[in-house]
Formats: C-alpha cells, structure tokens, sequence
C-alpha cells in the first residue's frame, strides 16, 4: 500500500480562524509566549531529574520521557501554526502534513499510556512501599517505557497511513490548525463508515481502558492514603499524586472528547480548540505543575540554581 494517496493535492489549505480574523494576532502572541515556556519548562525537568542523584527513581525517570514527549509534542504543531497565523499564506504541503500526522499521533498514543505506567507507578509506591524496589527495578521501568513507545508507534502508523489512504476528491482544504485524523477522515470523501469505527475502537483502547486503570490506581491510592496516620506522609503522598491526576484530567479530557465520537459529527471549532489545549496548554502547564506541587523537584532545582551561581 502507498503511502501518498495518488489523488493527494501538493498543499493543503489550514482556514484555521480566518472566520474569525481577529483572534489571529491575539493566537499569536499566546502562542510566541507559551511555547518557549513549554520547552524551558520541560527542558528543566529534564535536566533537574538527570542531575540530582535524589531524584533518580523511576517516577522522575517517566516524568523525563513526559517532558520529552510534550516537547516532541508542541513542537510537530506549533511553529507551523505560529506561520499560518503569522501569515498570509495557509498552507501546509501534503508532505508535512504527512510528518506532522504521524509525529502528532505518536506522541498523543504514546502519553495516554505512559500517564496510566505513572499511575501504576504511584499505585506501588503507596499501595505496596515494601516491594515497590523490586517490583519497579529499573529493567521494568525500560521495558514499560520501551512498551509504551512501541504502542504509541504503533497505533499512529497504523492508523495515519489508513487515514491517508482516504478519497479525497480534489479537497484540499482542511477547516483546522493542523493535520489531525478526525479532521482529515471528514474531508475525505467517499465511504468513511469502517474509518470511522476503526479509529473509535483504537482510541477506546488508547484513551478510554487507560484513563480506567488510573481511576483504578487512585481509588486504590486515595484508600490506602487515608490509612495513613502521619500527617505529614499523607501530605506528601497527595502531593505527588495531585499533580500527576491534574495533568491526567487536562490531558484525557479534551482528547477523550475529541476522539471517542464519530468525526462526521465534531462540530467545526471543536478541533481547533481542542488541539490548541492538549497540543499547547497542556505540554506548558506539566512542568509548573509538577514543579510548583513536588518539593523534592522544587528542592533539586534550587540546589541545580545554587550551584549554577556559586560556579560563577
């Protein structure tokens, strides 16, 4: 099967918000502002948790492949919307459009997973202290992570090669910021029936049976939670548990409300909204929520800042 589907156009036409021309410019700056702070952001956790030997554990060593992944993940979206907003021009080539659906979706599936290997990690720590080193060693934290990849690869190129295979009759416009399935199975046209349910099944499995066993994991957390008699070993456990389920909640419900119903009835701003939290707010926001929320990176981040100045 080809990749390129022979009735491809050369470009595709992003209308984005030119409805709505005004809010172009507004988009802009928000965006010129969020972005380098989601890349500082995530680049600090990244460096932070590499550095201090305290923090060397398998939570901070899946909140590094998080940081990686929303850094992947901003960057296949932003610096072409930042263009098409910066612009006259629309456009994006079949090509990039290719890239950027593949890119996207592989970050996407690959950290709907990895948040429920995050809560399955928390699940051991609280619920079984006693055997969470030989449970959580460190060839089974690379093994879930390598799995995790692998799924999220998986899924996108599967399902984006699909995608690109639709009919799509000489339409070479796309009401969207970016190139996403949803939108592109809408454009196409022809029979889209079987694309439709195949999408809404690998999402059940990708967004629906995760965000299950996370439930799970923190009903069972919050029980054993409130077992605890020492005040100041509850505080610490919800707080590295809040902030994981707050980025759990910011992530899985704009996706789940995306995903999990038929393209042919997503309203025609939902897409753009929508792309714009979980692609843009959310990879901003997960550093200053596990920052502001976990003393032990907040302390390893003052040590990192101290040693940086008493160096110089």
């Amino acid at each position: 099967m080809e990749l390129i589907n022979k009735s491809h156009p050369e470009e595709f036409i992003l209308l984005g918000f030119t409805d709505r021309p005004w809010l172009e410019l507004p988009l802009f700056i928000i965006l010129l502002i969020t972005y380098p702070m989601a890349m500082m952001g995530n680049i600090v956790i990244i460096l932070v948790s590499k550095l201090d030997p305290r923090l060397h554990s398998p939570m901070y060593f899946f909140l590094t492949n998080l940081s990686f992944l929303d850094m992947c993940y901003t960057t296949s979206i932003v610096p072409q919307m930042l263009f098409n907003l910066g612009t006259s021009k629309k456009t994006i080539s079949y090509m990039g459009c290719a890239v950027q659906l593949y890119i996207f979706h592989i970050m996407g599936g690959t950290e709907c997973l990895l948040l429920a290997v995050m809560s399955f990690d928390r699940y051991v720590a609280i619920c079984k202290p006693l055997h969470y080193t030989l449970i959580m060693n460190q060839c089974i934290c690379i093994l879930l992570v390598a799995t995790v990849w692998l799924s999220g690869m998986t899924y996108a190129v599967s399902e984006a090669t699909i995608t690109l295979q639709l009919p799509l009759c000489g339409h070479s416009t796309l009401d969207h910021l970016l190139c996403e399935i949803p939108v592109l199975i809408k454009t196409a046209c022809g029979e889209k029936g079987a694309n439709e349910l195949t999408l809404s099944v690998v999402c059940i499995f990708f967004l629906a049976v995760p965000l299950c066993l996370i439930l799970v994991s923190y009903a069972c957390i919050g029980h054993a939670v409130f077992k605890i008699k020492s005040l100041e070993g509850r505080e610490k456990a919800f707080g590295t548990c809040s902030s994981h389920l707050i980025v759990v909640f910011l992530f899985y419900g704009p996706a789940i409300s995306m995903y999990l119903q038929p393209p042919s009835s997503i309203s025609r701003d939902q897409p753009k909204f929508m792309a714009l939290f979980y692609g843009v707010v959310t990879p901003t926001l997960n550093p200053f929520i596990y920052t502001l929320r976990n003393k032990d990176v907040k302390g390893a981040l003052g040590n990192l800042m101290r040693s940086i100045f008493t160096s110089k």
